[in-house]
């Protein structure tokens, strides 16, 4: 909602943390909540995992993790790595040689439990290699493979059990004087996961990758991961997401966007505030806006629209938007542009009609934003 002024009881103070970098994407100490998701092909058909890597990075993802359980994984990881326009984690699992292997092949960061992959002596070699190769690290605790000594002395997964799991591979690595690391404590369960992040949030200063991990299918997984990651994040906790779901990687960073701009931590793209419908609509809404969401699915600037069935809520609803429409009956509506009626339009041209508003506002808001650094050198 570009025209709008910024109101006191929109802000969400975020949780400082320090900042790390992976690959050239800032993570925590103030910057953008970035947006991650994850490759589900075999990282070994090199074009299959590059594609997927491809689409995600247009639909805005800032970073894409890849599994790498084998040598042959982080062969074709160097490849990956070279086709890719955004940083690639590489997802590693017990075996210390995989991580080293994927540092040396590029990786931006290595998701790992420096717990579990052996003695102390590989730990440091693991951390050599991330610090000779520029590589970050995520520690990524999970409450479906906690360490037995710690099932036992908490009885079950809970917020301890994974805080301290968390604080035991801190440790390790800070004893080795690393510190470019985030942590993650995810669980299925959107109270465990919550109570987790938020006691995490208060015993250490390293940046928080959220996410309600095995979330379910693309609605289940993306109510759950809207109603955890949104509660972590209205709080102020949380430095990069991933929305864990059965689904296209690509739907994966379509609702991490929608769930960032529900709460306007990050915006991309074009907004649509609509109506559910009742008996009172000039036009069919739900048609109407499954169209321009098809249509508009290429504009990337963060914009409004605004698409109500009637008079009812459509012009206060329009007062806040780029562009909006209300249908007003008798075969037509009132167009809005920057929350003033513009003009009338018929009902049957208005998609064309709207979709060139907006195509319009969006060249217009890139327009100001290429402009306004060469004023600000003047």
């Amino acid at each position: 909602m570009t025209h709008n002024p910024v109101r006191p009881w929109r802000n969400i103070d975020r949780r400082p943390s320090r900042r790390i970098m992976v690959g050239n994407v800032p993570v925590g100490g103030g910057a953008p909540i970035s947006v991650q998701t994850m490759t589900n092909t075999l990282t070994t058909d090199v074009a299959g995992t590059v594609a997927q890597v491809l689409a995600a990075a247009e639909a805005g993802a800032d970073i894409v993790r890849v599994s790498t359980p084998d040598e042959e994984s982080t062969r074709a990881l160097r490849e990956i790595v070279r086709e890719s326009p955004v940083p690639i984690v590489a997802d590693i699992h017990f075996h210390y040689r995989r991580a080293i292997e994927a540092a040396e092949a590029g990786a931006a960061c290595l998701r790992i439990n420096p717990g579990n992959i052996g003695s102390p002596e590989r730990v440091r070699e693991v951390v050599k290699a991330a610090r000779d190769h520029g590589c970050s690290m995520r520690i990524g605790v999970n409450a479906g493979s906690l360490e037995r000594h710690l099932l036992e002395q908490y009885g079950e997964p809970c917020p301890e059990a994974m805080v301290q799991s968390g604080l035991d591979h801190i440790k390790l690595l800070q004893d080795l004087d690393f510190h470019e690391f985030k942590i993650s404590v995810k669980a299925s369960d959107v109270f465990l996961s919550a109570a987790a992040y938020q006691a995490l949030a208060e015993v250490t200063d390293a940046p928080l990758h959220l996410g309600i991990t095995e979330a379910g299918g693309l609605m289940t997984g993306t109510v759950k991961s809207a109603v955890g990651l949104g509660f972590l994040l209205w709080m102020g906790i949380g430095d990069t997401i991933r929305v864990s779901l059965s689904a296209d990687p690509v739907e994966e960073v379509k609702v991490g966007y929608e769930i960032l701009k529900s709460l306007g931590l990050r915006h991309r793209g074009v907004q649509i505030i609509s109506c559910p419908s009742c008996a009172r609509q000039g036009f069919d809404v739900i048609r109407t806006v499954e169209a321009l969401e098809k249509r508009l699915a290429h504009i990337k600037t963060p914009m409004s629209l605004s698409i109500i069935g009637c008079v009812v809520n459509g012009p206060g609803e329009a007062l806040m938007t780029d562009v909006g429409f209300t249908g007003g009956g008798a075969g037509h509506g009132m167009v809005y542009l920057a929350g003033k009626q513009s003009h009338r339009m018929d009902n049957d041209r208005m998609i064309d009609h709207i979709v060139s508003q907006v195509e319009a506002k969006a060249a217009e808001l890139e327009a100001e934003r290429a402009a306004a650094p060469a004023q600000a050198a003047e």
